[in-house]
């Protein structure tokens, strides 16, 4: 007993670096759905506005928000993705997680600038 166990229960086991079952690998395909999403938005903002005759000012901000939204989005799914290869990741901080929803509403808010008709 001197390592502060009883007799005859051998060491304790070590808690895992990591989930064994599938949840981190699915955790990293559904980041990758929804980058996906968020890449198709982008691009289907874009398309709309090349397709315009002339586009207000408003629309061209949208698109260029739709943009950055969409550059924010990517790096904190990539970062996201990679600390789930690496060991147990840490939590998604809740400042995060507010940040990802707002980019979220901002862009269905910016496609719908975006897909308005001037003067309708």
């Amino acid at each position: 007993m001197a390592d502060g166990h009883p007799p005859g229960a051998g060491a304790p086991r070590p808690a895992p670096d990591r989930d064994p079952g599938l949840q981190p690998e699915r955790t990293r395909l559904a980041w990758r759905r929804t980058t996906l999403s968020a890449t198709v938005v982008a691009v289907l903002a874009g398309r709309q506005l090349l397709h315009r005759d002339a586009p207000g000012p408003v629309q061209v901000v949208a698109s260029v928000l739709t943009g950055l939204l969409w550059a924010a989005f990517v790096a904190v799914s990539h970062h996201r993705m990679r600390a789930m290869a690496a060991g147990r990741p840490p939590a998604l901080p809740p400042r995060t997680a507010l940040l990802l929803v707002g980019c979220t509403l901002t862009l269905a808010l910016c496609g719908a600038v975006i897909l308005a008709r001037p003067g309708r």
